[in-house]
């Protein structure tokens, strides 16, 4: 059920980044975003862990900001392969286009796992 829940969010916001983010193409559809769901959550299930090790310690030494640049790689690393979401640089420079991107979901990620935390897991993550 978690999965589920996660991939229609994922769904929603590679949606609705398609179509209000400054530079990507507005006319995407469902279908489009679904695929790009499914593909950001392959890139990130299987190339995320192996970025995240690898720049563990620039993410260490920027206090988890360079986690920011992993979430940039693995968003254009999805758009480079759904077919549909691409950012077409027409009012801003793609690379903007994909940074607001990445973030949104950065964003969005976090809040989707923030709900599905359990009261001991909150507990144990705030005693850190």
């Amino acid at each position: 059920m978690h999965l589920i829940v996660r991939f229609i969010v994922n769904a929603i916001a590679l949606y609705l980044i398609a179509k209000f983010v400054p530079g990507f193409n507005h006319n995407i559809g469902a279908g489009a975003a679904l695929i790009a769901a499914l593909v950001f959550g392959l890139v990130n299930a299987i190339i995320g862990p192996i970025l995240r090790l690898i720049s563990a310690p620039f993410t260490w030494l920027t206090h988890g900001l360079f986690s920011v640049v992993v979430n940039y790689i693995l968003f254009l690393i999805t758009v480079h392969i759904a077919s549909d979401f691409k950012a077409t640089g027409a009012s801003t420079s793609p690379w903007v286009s994909y940074l607001i991107g990445a973030v949104i979901m950065m964003i969005v990620s976090t809040a989707v796992q923030q709900m599905w935390q359990s009261d001991s897991e909150r507990k144990a993550a705030s005693a850190r």
